[in-house]
This record gives C-alpha cells, sequence and structure tokens, in this order.
C-alpha cells in the first residue's frame, strides 16, 4: 500500500485519471478531508474539492508500473 498526492484540476485531467486508473485491478481511494471515495468513480471526484491536492491511496503489492503510469498527476 503506498500515498501519493495528485492534482486534478480540470475535467480532463480527470477523464484521463479515471481512464489510466480503471486499467489496474487493483483497489485506489481517493482521501480529501474525510471524505474517502473509489478512485475509479468519476462521479465521485467530483464529488470532491478538486482546488487542493487529494491523496491517492494504491492497494497493491507491486505499485512500480501503477506510480509511473500516475506521473502526470503526482504533485512534489
Amino acid at each position: 500500500m503506498k500515498t501519493v498526492k495528485i492534482s486534478l484540476n480540470s475535467i480532463d485531467k480527470v477523464k484521463s485519471f479515471v481512464n489510466v486508473i480503471s486499467q489496474f485491478d487493483s483497489d485506489f481511494d481517493l482521501i480529501s478531508g474525510r471524505y474517502v471515495i473509489d478512485a475509479k468513480s468519476i462521479m465521485g471526484i467530483f464529488s470532491l474539492d478538486l482546488s487542493q491536492p487529494i491523496d491517492l491511496t494504491i492497494h497493491a503489492e507491486d505499485d512500480t508500473a501503477i506510480v509511473e503510469a500516475l506521473k502526470p498527476y503526482i504533485v512534489a
């Protein structure tokens, strides 16, 4: 399990993020404040405050390929 901060500050970024993350069989949670939603749910993502970076928790044994695919969304 690994947690990274991501930025989804536009509609196009949200759509492409869901397309990328849906290619993996692992479970992903987005955490914003006290809300935890399924990262593969585009409607759930739009219910969050997207003006701030969001924590993405990756529930996978080997997350190397996942982190590489998500590099455009990860903030330092």
